[in-house]
């Protein structure tokens, strides 16, 4: 069996998958929500699908029975909120239905079921985080640890990478026909740390200083980095798999 989406799986192809050892569903969370003007609204939801797939790759390599789960493309969305396109659930809802996916993914036989997201705003983060944390066999890589935020790149460890150099990378990496190349050319840097302006407890990306929806240098993102970070948010996931697994680390892991 090649494929990698669960979706595209016929029932017979699960029975056999779920036989195998350590049957591990990779969930992908994202969200809907406006990534200035150069990018789509599903990004985060990209993001995650295309971390889920390099890492699927991964662990079936490594014997483990990976599939990735059909995307949830629906979040806490309250920053972008004054941009046109941004759909949010309550942090009630979103933790809900995750964990009610967590706890269908585990009786239906998975022995892990895996929740990678890319939308950080911390309500969502703090639903998702939640979620996993009631399920029993469920795991969370969260890239905002100290452990994983420090292996991506230097935009996103500064905070300003939404809509920036590091988003832009990676879908350019999974998706380069739909980031708007003629505009990003054009916008100018915003270097406005996020992390800082949540901390002084500002709401919204344009009281945080955005006029158009976007941080960090836009102009600056390649493919090449993107699949550099894809990488390494796949040793990421793959990493946390094996550490929930009992499974020895692999040499080059992150360390705690």
């Amino acid at each position: 069996m090649t494929l990698l989406h669960l979706a595209e799986l016929a029932t017979t192809d699960v029975e056999a998958l779920l036989r195998q050892p350590h049957p591990v569903a990779l969930l992908p969370v994202g969200s809907t929500e406006p990534h200035g003007p150069h990018l789509p609204l599903l990004t985060d939801a990209l993001l995650s699908e295309h971390a889920c797939l390099r890492a699927a790759a991964e662990l079936r390599a490594q014997g483990l029975a990976a599939v990735v789960c059909p995307t949830l493309s629906y979040g806490v969305t309250r920053y972008a909120s004054e941009f046109a396109g941004a759909i949010s659930l309550s942090a009630e809802t979103t933790r809900a239905v995750v964990r009610e996916l967590c706890e269908a993914y585990r009786a239906a036989g998975f022995e892990r079921v895996v929740v990678v997201n890319n939308h950080l705003e911390p309500e969502h983060v703090e639903a998702l985080a939640a979620a996993v944390a009631a399920v029993q066999g469920a795991v969370f890589p969260n890239q905002l640890t100290k452990r994983w935020g420090r292996t991506l790149s230097e935009e996103f460890r500064r905070g300003d990478c939404h809509a920036g150099s590091y988003e832009t990378s990676l879908v350019l990496a999974a998706r380069p026909e739909l980031v708007r190349d003629d505009v990003r050319a054009s916008l100018a840097p915003v270097p406005i740390s996020l992390s800082k302006a949540i901390r002084e407890g500002k709401v919204t990306f344009k009281a945080m200083g955005s006029e158009r929806g976007y941080f960090g240098s836009p102009s600056l993102g390649s493919a090449a980095e993107g699949n550099e970070l894809y990488d390494r948010l796949a040793l990421m996931i793959v990493t946390e798999v094996r550490e929930s697994l009992g499974l020895r680390s692999l040499d080059g892991d992150a360390k705690p």
